[in-house]
């Protein structure tokens, strides 16, 4: 790879970071100042000097207000999502200074934001990288959680620039270890990726052929990971220090705990016990053992978490745990025996007498396959020039449509970059405005989805309900960011909106997206046809009183009159009933009722057209054109979809 082009990997973690690059074929990682090749992420600030890494550990400390660390775990979210958790940081936060709710703290004498923060680690691995290339460093490649939702991508995206680095891509974190290890393995078949990391989890089924690396099915959660084993050990602690040595959690206290916490963590990954031993203020100590069965028992809450998310991905990409022909293990939790046992156990491996690999580094791995797709971006090696990665979006992404109903336009993993159109009406007459509504989710309705934006397409000429042809287009980069655009093709007005981070997203809402699309199946899909069956209901309704207006009606007999409107009648009567198996017989009946009176009014449009009028033109004039689509509801007319 020519100098010019040099692209580094970067795993922005939330415990430790680490940039990586390519070199004769072999994904290398680049060391730190002090030789390690991990990067704690950890930032302290002291008289305006900023630190990174190691050096940040001791400042968090001895003066904890001044440093901050996890920052991934709070970047895109807003102050209602952790500030349970915040009471287990050093963090002060600052509240009400951004209308749009983001997160912002006070570290020393400064008043940062997540992205500026976690731009400071990325600017510590971008002087590593270019104190061992002895060049400048300006492009990367870095990684994201796969289920990180769009303001979490954005938020990243910011953090890379304010660091400098033109981030050419945000590569889902399994799918950049599954880079790293198809290839050093060299193998096809069907591989899951297990991620569990400091702050996140991820799952991903992939298929692996060809040198081609599909992402089948994803799925995971944004906000559980390690710190939330430290933290429940924490507890703990703290709580027998302040009952025992009568000593509260000062910052100085906590931060002492969490590193002795991360100790025995670490200790119990390889032996049967650990103590904790610890000089508080005052000459006090705190002597507490814990067997790995105790630890076992505390944790498990947490790390069965992480069963329901694996055992989705597998129902998501149709296949059992016998057909997964490997797995690969991310993260340092991984390191931790209970997460292993959980692991063989959803997977099935060691009764088909297979095992996890673990031959790669797990704090490692995702950034050396970080490095992997920096090489295939700058131009390729002859190690990855054949490689190609294919991603998939991780949630279903639509609009609003009438009656607050979800038309899905992207679902839920489509492999991206994706793009997709559809095309929808209007339904009232003279409508020259549209509002359109971006929603993200598995959901039937618009109201249980996550919002994403809102925009409105404005100046459409006034036409009759179902005459505007709206064409809406979704995009999706390869970062996984959305950009929304919206076109009246008959006037040729457009509006288009980038889909911005969206704070003040709570973890029920993320795991809600999927897991409760599941547990209310039913009941959405009843709201749905009740939705459905009543727009029909009440187009069909008007399109019946506006066509009373039309002269062959007074070519019906009173008795044809007559029974029309008793079907009229009973379809009023079964909207109130809020029943739609009612609703479609009612209107299965009104429109029998109405037969002659259609064969009529086409005979009539037929006779126009005879006499130069066409038969589009008087189907416009009655609002009652064949192909006109439901209001609002995916057009009957051109529809189509492309990816």
């Amino acid at each position: 790879m020519a100098e010019q082009n040099r692209v580094v990997g970067i795993d922005l973690g939330t415990t430790n970071s680490l940039v990586a690059f390519l070199e004769g074929g072999t994904p290398v990682v680049i060391p730190g100042e002090d030789g390690s090749s991990l990067v704690p992420s950890v930032v302290a600030i002291e008289g305006g000097n900023v630190t990174v890494g190691n050096g940040a550990r001791g400042t968090l400390l001895t003066q904890p207000g001044n440093a901050v660390y996890s920052a991934k775990r709070l970047m895109g979210r807003g102050i209602e999502d952790v500030r349970d958790e915040l009471a287990m940081f050093p963090f002060q936060v600052v509240e009400g200074q951004d209308a749009d709710g983001a997160l912002k703290l006070k570290v020393g004498d400064r008043t940062l934001t997540p992205p500026e923060i976690s731009a400071m680690v990325l600017g510590q691995l971008k002087k590593n990288a270019e104190r061992y290339f002895g060049q400048p460093v300006t492009r990367a490649v870095i990684t994201v959680p796969a289920y990180f939702n769009d303001a979490q991508r954005q938020a990243t995206k910011d953090a890379g620039r304010i660091a400098g680095l033109d981030v050419l891509r945000l590569v889902n974190e399994p799918t950049a270890a599954a880079l790293a290890y198809g290839l050093d393995r060299k193998k096809e078949g069907t591989v899951a990726v297990y991620d569990f990391g400091g702050g996140t989890f991820d799952v991903s089924i992939l298929k692996l052929h060809d040198g081609i690396f599909e992402v089948i099915s994803t799925n995971g959660d944004t906000h559980l990971g390690g710190d939330d084993i430290d933290n429940l050990l924490m507890h703990i602690a703290l709580d027998e220090i302040a009952n025992d040595l009568g000593l509260p959690a000062t910052p100085e206290i906590v931060q002492a705990v969490r590193k002795a916490v991360i100790e025995v963590k670490i200790t119990l990954s390889s032996a049967d016990s650990a103590r904790f031993d610890l000089e508080l203020t005052g000459g006090k100590r705190y002597r507490r053992e814990i067997t790995r069965e105790q630890f076992e028992q505390l944790i498990a809450p947490v790390i069965t978490r992480t069963a329901a998310p694996a055992k989705q991905a597998l129902k998501d990409a149709g296949i059992t745990p016998e057909q997964i022909d490997e797995v690969v293990l991310v993260g340092g939790s991984t390191r931790i025996p209970a997460v292993r046992k959980l692991v063989d156990e959803v997977f099935t491996l060691s009764a088909r007498g297979k095992s996890a690999h673990t031959e790669l580094n797990p704090d490692e791995v995702v950034a050396l396959g970080a490095a992997v797709q920096a090489d295939i971006l700058a131009g390729g090696s002859a190690a990855t020039n054949e490689l190609l990665l294919l991603d998939v979006t991780p949630l279903s992404l639509g609009i609003e449509a009438l009656g607050g109903v979800v038309a899905k336009i992207i679902q839920r993993n489509s492999t991206i970059p994706a793009s997709a159109t559809e095309h929808f009406t209007t339904g009232v007459d003279g409508q020259t405005n549209v509002a359109i509504h971006v929603v993200q989710g598995e959901r039937e309705l618009a109201k249980d989805c996550r919002s994403l934006a809102r925009f409105d397409l404005k100046n459409i000429p006034p036409m009759t309900a179902g005459m505007p042809r709206i064409e809406v287009k979704f995009l999706i980069d390869a970062n996984g960011i959305l950009q929304v655009s919206a076109r009246e093709q008959r006037s040729g007005q457009a509006a288009e909106v980038e889909v911005k981070p969206s704070y003040g997203l709570t973890d029920d809402q993320v795991e809600e997206m999927i897991l409760a699309s599941f547990d209310h199946a039913e009941d959405d899909l009843n709201q749905r046809q009740l939705i459905e069956a009543t727009n029909e209901a009440n187009t069909i309704k008007e399109a019946v009183e506006k066509g009373q207006k039309h002269p062959a009606w007074q070519q019906l007999t009173p008795n044809e009159i007559e029974k029309i409107h008793a079907a009229q009648l009973e379809l009023d009567a079964s909207i109130r009933g809020q029943d739609y198996k009612i609703i479609r017989a009612a209107i299965d009946r009104l429109d029998k009722a109405t037969t002659r009176f259609a064969e009529l009014m086409m005979d009539t449009a037929v006779s126009s057209a005879l006499t130069g009028k066409t038969m589009g033109a008087a189907g416009d004039d009655m609002g009652t054109g064949p192909s006109a689509p439901h209001p609002f509801a995916p057009a009957q007319i051109d529809d189509s979809k492309t990816k």
